[in-house]
């Protein structure tokens, strides 16, 4: 396994990070069990988790995969071991189950999430806390067309941050991040924290991969020259780059199958990438999720990559795709493939 310093703090983080979004309802808990061990036996320990998970989110879910992921490190006594990184939950009408559903990034929300995670965790600290998404209106979740609203209320960055500060100052984080977050939002909250002593943000956590790189137009840049790196997050595009999903084919439990509604990565363009994609993989005598994988990890503003799995082999494929390097007849194949279908699900 290989390991990357997590912004500027002195938390080494392995180069693939277990996502745990499927304990709770895709995976029960003795399978997601038996995904960690085999994950920290790879060397991986770097685990990603959220408030709001298992996802998608509802009710009868919330907080299962933090609950899970606690008992598991209760149950191996390895605490010390493993960098958790979890989030809070921004604004949404389907998160009325959160904290009484008016979600804000304030201290008052902030003190509290973070308290709910760290029981559910059995822990008494987080390594690395985000922000999930954006409390103000902006692009994320493939939004594009950004509509300013000079009207719209949002905490301040300055009071996030002091938020954020305090729960580092009492020891219950240990550094803090942002997901689904712009450029803007970036650059601006590192200005602040500099100017005013307060946290500065180590990690972005957003989408990337061959079918979503936006993050290569803006923050790419940000996260080098800001040691403030990618934690990549649908890596295999909801699964579509594995190539399961071709040919209208729809496999018993496969997540498109359990949760038809999220068409993010499945419209006309994004299936005439991901065919492309695949064919070239097999062309090459790699599997599809290999080297989709291996092309996110080839990216040097990335820090960790963010691998889920619901079963020991989709699990033993990802974790392969640690060792591989794509040669560069396939690197510039894949950049063809971009340049004729570029982002087709941003």
């Amino acid at each position: 396994m290989q390991f990357n310093s997590l912004g500027q703090t002195d938390i080494q983080v392995s180069k693939l990070c277990l996502g745990t979004m499927t304990f709770g309802q895709q995976n029960s808990q003795n399978q997601a069990f038996r995904l960690l061990d085999m994950a920290f036996d790879a060397g991986i320990n770097f685990v990603d988790t959220a408030e709001m998970y298992s996802f998608p989110a509802s009710c009868d879910t919330h907080g299962a995969s933090e609950v899970i992921l606690g008992n598991w490190m209760k149950a191996r006594n390895n605490r010390d071991k493993v960098i958790i990184s979890t989030k809070i939950t921004g604004p949404g009408a389907r998160f009325q189950h959160i904290r009484g559903g008016d979600l804000k990034f304030n201290k008052t929300h902030i003190q509290q999430a973070v308290k709910d995670s760290l029981n559910r965790l059995q822990t008494d600290y987080i390594d690395l806390y985000h922000t999930h998404w954006p409390e103000r209106s902006t692009n994320f979740f493939g939004q594009l067309d950004y509509t300013h609203d000079e009207n719209k209320q949002w905490t301040p960055f300055a009071e996030l941050l002091t938020a954020m500060g305090d729960e580092v100052i009492a020891g219950r984080l240990r550094a803090i991040a942002v997901s689904n977050e712009t450029p803007w939002g970036v650059l601006d909250l590192l200005r602040i924290a500099e100017n005013q002593k307060l946290p500065r943000i180590a990690a972005i956590q957003n989408p990337y991969n061959l079918l979503c790189r936006p993050f290569e137009v803006g923050l790419s840049e940000i996260a080098i020259r800001e040691q403030c790196g990618l934690l990549a997050y649908s890596p295999l595009a909801f699964g579509a780059l594995t190539g399961k999903y071709l040919n209208d084919a729809l496999p018993k439990k496969s997540r498109l199958k359990l949760f038809p509604e999220f068409k993010r990565y499945y419209k006309p363009l994004g299936i005439k990438a991901t065919e492309r994609y695949v064919n070239l993989a097999r062309e090459h005598g790699l599997e599809p999720a290999v080297m989709a994988l291996a092309f996110v990890n080839s990216k040097a503003f990335l820090t960790s990559n963010i691998i889920g799995a619901t079963t020991v082999e989709q699990l033993q494929q990802n974790l392969s795709s640690i060792s591989v390097v794509l040669p560069n007849q396939v690197l510039q194949e894949i950049q063809n493939i971009h340049n004729e279908i570029p982002n087709p699900a941003p």
